[in-house]
């Protein structure tokens, strides 16, 4: 047996023997590709796959015997498909390879069983003759306008389509039509959306896995619902590969290697020779490159917007126009239910000016902005700290040019005359305020609302990075999604002072073409992805691996930096560039490779 230590630095195999108690008692007969063994190593009991069977070791060696087999792992096809996305990514191995693995030890799948409210039982193939597949005691029925359309999506092995739906779009249907066709792995951002999506084709009979926690379940066959690690979970007979929601940054690992769950469960869609789908209501470009784009239609698709308010600021004073635009206050008066207030900056004053002479508030060197905190100001990086006296006249009266959430909250709640709560990452218990003011947090903790206002959506517009438009959209689809429709009131209201930016456009005519077509061409020229490779260095290693690495590259990568202690390759193609990453010793100090980073 071949097997891979779950080690991560040591990203080697050894060969071991099998102990002739197994072949007796049977336990020979259970080990595979992906199974989980104990084994000794200098000295050392471990953790390992097995990665080859009936290997022939090196002449004239004794091999020690494997010393338990802990239980099945992933299957050989995940193996396979750990070893492409260590490449792929830059990484190691072992780190897939836990991934997939189960939570618990797992000697046997877990077969199929009946549970409480719906059949759970042995599934049927799908039958074309009939329209529908029968699994358990209910019928996933062909009789749903909605199904027909969407299985139509599913109808050529190897394909991949990218769906454009509104933000109302649960994803429910095309979950459904996927499942028709038998085992479906359905990926998603969100646990809530998963459980959601999951407890429906249970209603309708479907065998179902939800993520990593059934994967006993999912290796006797089911359709797997999950979150970004469904993509490695065991699946027997994959039918179909639905990823919802797929211009998400939750698909993508924080942790190196930063893989992302839409390219994984597309290489694995593929590997399989089953139909792939990627439903968003903002496709990125990425989704776009992959596959036919196919649209719910203008009228579905403009329907499932809410209707968008823009508060042009264009002749407002910067200084002294204050956070609110004018007629910001008659839209939250007509709001009948609870409002959202987005305004991505924590704190009470994030950019100050003196009210007499205008000079910013500005650590002694002028080098860093200071913010109020606690009547006191400190520089952005809190390495300095003074009272609240202008450092040009002595005034100490100034002005909030880019007040945070907290003094928001404040000023807010005067133009309203109500109570405001407030909502960041940092907030334990939410109140029920009408009005909820907050970082982009409050887009994900509250569950619905009358509508949602963004105070300042050019910090996202001007965003100093390469997908800033595209993440911007995104932003705001979020907050559609959390609005619902025109038809049942839904309402954004931006205040920018761009109100013909493409973003905002798109919003406004409830079509995200807009967006793709500007980027497709800005991209393009620029070589940025998806037209291009690029990978960010940075940890202590970074120099150091950085120095070993410009040895070996050719002209086909290209070296940026260093900028704040990272450095940026760039490559026209992923090949050249995961090649020489791959080629390049690394460090003994920590080092961070970053494929495709979201954040440039």
């Amino acid at each position: 047996m071949r097997v891979l230590p779950d080690v991560v630095r040591l990203d080697k195999t050894f060969d071991y023997a099998v102990p002739a108690a197994w072949h007796a008692d049977g336990r020979a007969d259970r080990l595979a590709v992906g199974s989980i063994v104990r084994f000794t190593l200098g000295g050392r009991r471990l953790r390992g796959w097995v990665t080859g069977v009936g290997v022939d070791p090196p002449p004239d060696v004794e091999l020690q015997p494997l010393a338990k087999l802990t239980g099945m792992g992933p299957p050989a096809d995940v193996v396979g498909l750990a070893g492409w996305a260590a490449w792929r990514w830059a990484g190691r191995t072992v780190h897939l390879l836990r991934a997939a693995s189960p939570p618990r030890a797992v000697t046997q799948p877990a077969g199929a069983r009946t549970v409480a409210g719906g059949g759970d039982g042995p599934m049927r193939p799908y039958d074309p003759d009939t329209g529908r597949q029968e699994q358990g005691r209910r019928v996933v029925a062909e009789s749903d306008g909605s199904l027909r359309r969407y299985d139509r999506l599913f109808g050529r092995s190897c394909s991949v389509t990218t769906l454009r739906c509104p933000p109302a779009d649960d994803g429910a249907a095309v979950a459904r039509a996927a499942a028709r066709r038998g085992d479906a792995l359905i990926v998603m951002p969100a646990l809530a959306d998963a459980r959601r999506i999951a407890a429906d084709l249970r209603r309708l009979g479907v065998r179902v896995a939800l993520g990593l926690d059934d994967w006993a379940r999912a290796a006797a066959g089911a359709t797997v619902v999950g979150t970004r690690t469904a993509v490695w979970v065991p699946m027997p007979r994959l039918a179909a590969v639905v990823v919802l929601d797929e211009h998400s940054e939750s698909l993508q690992s924080e942790q190196a290697p930063t893989w992302n769950a839409r390219d994984v469960a597309l290489e694995r869609a593929r590997r399989a020779g089953v139909p792939a789908v990627l439903v968003s209501p903002v496709p990125t470009l990425e989704a776009l490159e992959a596959g036919e784009l196919t649209a719910v239609g203008r009228t579905a698709e403009r329907d499932g917007w809410p209707a968008v308010d823009v508060l042009d600021r264009r002749l407002d004073d910067p200084v002294r126009g204050g956070l609110f635009a004018e007629g910001l206050r008659d839209r939250l008066a007509r709001a009948s239910g609870r409002v959202a207030v987005v305004l991505n900056r924590k704190g009470r004053g994030r950019l100050l000016a003196c009210k007499a002479c205008g000079e910013l508030a500005r650590t002694t060197d002028g080098r860093l902005p200071m913010r109020l905190l606690d009547d006191e100001l400190v520089a952005a990086d809190g390495s300095e700290r003074r009272p609240v006296v202008c450092a040009g006249c002595g005034s100490t009266v100034l002005r909030n040019l880019r007040m945070g959430v907290t003094r928001a909250r404040e000023d807010l709640a005067a133009l309203v005359g109500e109570p405001v709560g407030e909502l960041t990452a940092d907030t334990q218990n939410m109140g029920d305020e009408r009005f909820v003011i907050g970082t982009e947090a409050v887009l994900w903790r509250l569950r619905s609302a009358a509508a949602v206002v963004f105070l300042d959506f050019d910090q996202e517009l001007l965003a100093p990075r390469q997908r800033a438009s595209e993440q911007a959209l995104a932003l705001l689809a979020r907050a559609a999604r959390l609005a619902g429709g025109r038809r049942g009131g839904g309402r954004l209201v931006v205040q920018t002072r761009q109100p013909d930016h493409p973003v905002v456009r798109a919003a406004v005519l409830a079509d995200p073409s807009i967006v793709a077509d500007v980027e497709r061409q800005r991209r393009r020229e620029l070589g940025l992805p998806p037209y291009s490779a690029q990978a960010k260095i940075s940890g202590p290693g970074a120099g150091a691996f950085i120095e070993s690495l410009r040895e070996a590259a050719e002209t086909a990568v290209s070296i940026r930096g260093p900028l704040d202690g990272q450095f940026l390759l760039r490559a026209a193609t992923h090949e050249p560039l995961l090649d020489l990453l791959a080629g390049t010793p690394r460090p003994a100090d920590r080092l961070r490779v970053e494929v495709d980073p979201l954040r440039v």
